[in-house]
């Protein structure tokens, strides 16, 4: 696959050789609401910026976006909301705080199963859920989520906490193939084979599959990327060197997948703008910086992977529908108080 080369500033131009339909707009900036980390977009957007000269600014926040814009109501900045997940865009429409979009370049770039029939959000890029495994204390290469409850794992898991989103997604997709009782009993299970209380990131279970505290952890499929490629910390490619990723159900149903997204802010006060950046977002090119730079999988069926994702093995992406997923989980997080996940094993 072809490398990026991205400027290390952007210069504002007037007149510029645009790709088709991207025409720049003169003094418009667009204003982006995200939960995903700006060094992780920032690539795409300074590819969005050259090509258009339409600029970009961020305002990144950890938590509180949509209680943000509802906040701000008709006054609010925001053109465009990034997240990194489908239960944040599910919030951010149950609120109201979006607005349809009907582009016909979105809905030929991007399949069906990843916008929403309402036209109010649209996938950008899947990341698969994904069992991290010890290299050398792991010998099996299949697994299933099932399985995690086996006793076979007793004080040999790790995980962040069961309340976050990534894993609260996992569990409301457990509901909706097995039931409630069926995963509320799954999740003692797990919590019993936990090697300690829920902590940390996705990278620290990495972390502490290398040092030994457990065999396996739950993570998703871009960390390993952004692991084995950190050159500002490399104790992290050892990390990664550590673990070999198995994707969980792939000769049943198929693995877990989760997306990060994008939606048109309800008040947004540069629409033309932001609609051309969202059907930037959706073209092979910026799908393909996606891949490369953040290491996840394209949802353009036209867009390659990066060599490092496809080092990972073949994904069976499990077909749920994300409305399925979404509608689960205030269940999937019910369910996580009333067995006491995050507490841990029992001693």
């Amino acid at each position: 696959m072809s490398k990026f080369k991205f400027p290390l500033c952007v210069v504002a131009v007037f007149l510029v050789f645009l790709a088709p339909g991207l025409t720049a707009i003169a003094g418009d900036t667009v204003n982006i609401y995200s939960y995903r980390q700006p060094d992780l977009i920032k690539p795409v957007l300074d590819e969005f910026t050259r090509q258009t000269g339409i600029a970009t600014r961020v305002q990144f926040l950890k938590k509180g976006l949509a209680e943000k814009l509802e906040a701000e109501g008709a006054n609010s900045i925001a053109d465009v909301i990034l997240t990194s997940d489908i239960g944040r865009l599910a919030t951010i429409t149950n609120k109201g705080l979006n607005q349809p979009l009907a582009s016909a370049v979105i809905e030929a770039n991007i399949p069906a199963e990843y916008r929403d029939p309402a036209k109010r959000w649209f996938g950008l890029t899947t990341r698969g859920r994904v069992v991290f495994a010890s290299k050398e204390r792991v010998k099996q290469d299949a697994i299933t989520y099932e399985e995690l409850a086996d006793p076979k794992w007793r004080g040999k898991i790790c995980t962040r906490s069961g309340q976050h989103a990534y894993n609260i997604a996992l569990f409301a997709s457990l509901i909706a193939h097995h039931g409630h009782e069926f995963t509320a009993h799954w999740l003692e299970g797990v919590k019993q084979n936990l090697a300690r209380r829920p902590d940390g990131n996705d990278r620290a279970q990495a972390k502490a599959i290398y040092s030994g505290e457990c065999d396996i952890g739950l993570g998703n499929t871009y960390y390993v990327g952004l692991m084995q490629t950190n050159e500002s910390k490399p104790e992290q490619k050892e990390w990664a060197a550590s673990i070999k990723v198995l994707f969980p159900n792939s000769e049943t149903r198929g693995t877990h997948v989760n997306i990060s997204g994008m939606a048109l802010a309800k008040h947004a006060p540069h629409k033309e703008a932001a609609v051309k950046l969202m059907e930037f977002l959706s073209g092979v090119s910026a799908q393909e910086i996606f891949a490369e730079q953040v290491f996840e999988y394209p949802v353009s069926t036209e867009a390659n992977n990066s060599e490092i994702v496809a080092g990972f093995g073949e994904m069976k992406a499990d077909t749920l529908s994300l409305e399925t997923i979404a509608g689960f989980r205030k269940d999937a997080s019910r369910l996580v108080d009333q067995t006491g996940f995050d507490d841990g094993p029992q001693s």
